[in-house]
C-alpha cells in the first residue's frame, strides 16, 4: 500500500495530526495532548501508527473517534448562514465596504477602515487566546442593526467587547463618556453597557463589558466606569488570567449557544 500522509492542525488549542490516504480520505487523528490516536478504518492500525511514529511524544491509546459533545452536535446542526463562528473579526465592516468601497483615499478618510483595522487587531488578539480555553466570536449581529464586535468565553467568564481605534492619539475616560484626540466626547461606555445587557439576556449568564484601545499614546481615566473595564489592545490577554468562574463543559454550551444567529433574535 502507498504511504499514507500526515498533515498537522490546530483546533481550538488541539495540537491534531491528520493520517491521509494518498487520495486524500482521512483514516486517523492523533492529539498530541491526549495521546489518542482515533482510528476510522481498524485494517489500518499498524500503518497508521508507523506514519505517526516520528510525531508520537509517549504511550498513545487507540481506538474509535469519540462521540461528539452536545455542543459539538449543536453546531454541527447549524446551517451555514445562522452559525456565526466563521465570522472574521470585523465581519460586517468587510461585507460593508466590498459592496461599497466608498471614495479612494486621496480625497477623503474612509472612518470604516480604522474601525476595521482595531477590530481586526482585538479579534486577532482574543483569537491568540484559545490555546488558553477561551472562545472568542467576532461580529455578532443583534436586532434593530446593532452588534458586539467581539465575544468572548472563557474559564474566567464571558466578555463583550468593542474596538476603539486611537493609534498616537490620547484617549480619555470621563464615564459614561469617551474622547478620541481631538474629537468630540461620546457615550461609548453606556452603550457598551447596554449591549453587554443584551449579551446577558441572550446567554442567561453574566456578561463583562470591555473597551479594547487600540494604539492609543495614553489613556487618561479621569472619572474611570465602575460598569466597564478600558483594556489598552496591547494587555488583552490579561483577561484570560482570570478563572475559575466556568468549567470547559459550560464554555463549550455557551460557545454553541453564542454562535447560533437565531439566540440574538430576541435581544
Amino acid at each position: 500500500m502507498s504511504a499514507l500522509r500526515v498533515v498537522p492542525a490546530r483546533r481550538h488549542g488541539r495540537e491534531l495530526y491528520h493520517v491521509l490516504l494518498p487520495d486524500g480520505r482521512n483514516v486517523a487523528s492523533y492529539e498530541r495532548g491526549t495521546g489518542r490516536v482515533s482510528l476510522l478504518r481498524e485494517e489500518h492500525r499498524q500503518s497508521v501508527l508507523d506514519a505517526l511514529a516520528p510525531f508520537l511524544t509517549g504511550p498513545v491509546t487507540v481506538g474509535p473517534p469519540p462521540l461528539p459533545t452536545a455542543a459539538e452536535l449543536a453546531g454541527l446542526a447549524l446551517l451555514p448562514d445562522d452559525d456565526l463562528a466563521p465570522n472574521r473579526p470585523g465581519e460586517a465592516l468587510l461585507v460593508d465596504l466590498d459592496r461599497a468601497p466608498g471614495p479612494p483615499r486621496r480625497l477623503r478618510a474612509d472612518p470604516r477602515r480604522p474601525a476595521l483595522a482595531a477590530e481586526q487587531a482585538v479579534g486577532d488578539a482574543l483569537d491568540r487566546l484559545d490555546g488558553a480555553g477561551w472562545r472568542a466570536l467576532h461580529s455578532v449581529p443583534l436586532p434593530g442593526g446593532a452588534r458586539l464586535h467581539h465575544l468572548l468565553i472563557g474559564p474566567g467568564g464571558v466578555y463583550c467587547l468593542r474596538s476603539l481605534y486611537a493609534r498616537k492619539r490620547r484617549v480619555r475616560i470621563e464615564a459614561p463618556y469617551v474622547a478620541v484626540g481631538r474629537a468630540e466626547p461620546e457615550p461609548l461606555l453606556r452603550g457598551l453597557a447596554y449591549d453587554a445587557e443584551r449579551a446577558s439576556l441572550a446567554l442567561t449568564v453574566e456578561v463583562r463589558p470591555v473597551l479594547a484601545v487600540v494604539e492609543a499614546a495614553r489613556i487618561e481615566r479621569a472619572r474611570p466606569s465602575r460598569e466597564v473595564r478600558v483594556v489598552p489592545s496591547a494587555e488583552l490577554a490579561s483577561l484570560a488570567a482570570s478563572g475559575g468562574l466556568l468549567k470547559p463543559a459550560d464554555i463549550d454550551a455557551l460557545y454553541a449557544q453564542a454562535r447560533d444567529r437565531h439566540t440574538w433574535s430576541r435581544v
